[in-house]
């Protein structure tokens, strides 16, 4: 018997809670290996995607939104020197990985801070979007509480 798992659906998507484009993005796209990183859930409305960046400085590192497509690059190259390695375990190539992001998912900063890569994350929900309560033959308008 075959068992299905569904990590595959939270690797490249966060705060989602639509399966149809996990579904999607799941059967479509391969595992991505380099580098290794992981994604946080911090509470409610709040994220995390740590990515390993051993030896990469600012500067080789590109953080890019667009269409709610989070984007994480590296320019790295290999160096073309004289240097001899009897073994090379720590690898410094270039990558690429992308997230998407739920409606209302949001950047709020990036630090690189001993070769660990944080972005952080968070959902703003515009009052226009939150859920309201109306009263019936009234006009009073009011939000409706967030369960704890």
């Amino acid at each position: 018997m075959n068992t299905f798992s569904l990590a595959p659906l939270f690797r490249s998507s966060i705060g989602f809670d639509r399966f149809n484009d996990l579904f999607e993005t799941a059967m479509s796209a391969d595992a991505v290996a380099y580098p290794p990183y992981n994604v946080v859930k911090k509470g409610d409305d709040e994220y995390r995607i740590e990515i390993a960046a051993a030896g990469m400085t600012e500067q080789e590192l590109e953080i890019s939104v667009e269409k709610d497509v989070l984007t994480i690059a590296s320019a790295r190259r290999e160096a073309q020197n004289e240097t001899q390695y009897l073994h090379r375990g720590i690898a410094q190539r270039a990558f690429k990985l992308s997230f998407r992001l739920a409606d209302y998912i949001e950047v709020q900063n990036a630090v690189l801070s001993n070769g660990l890569l944080s972005v952080e994350l968070v959902r703003r929900i515009p009052e226009s979007a939150k859920p309201r309560r109306i009263a019936v033959n009234g006009s009073n308008v009011t939000p409706i509480a967030k369960a704890a």
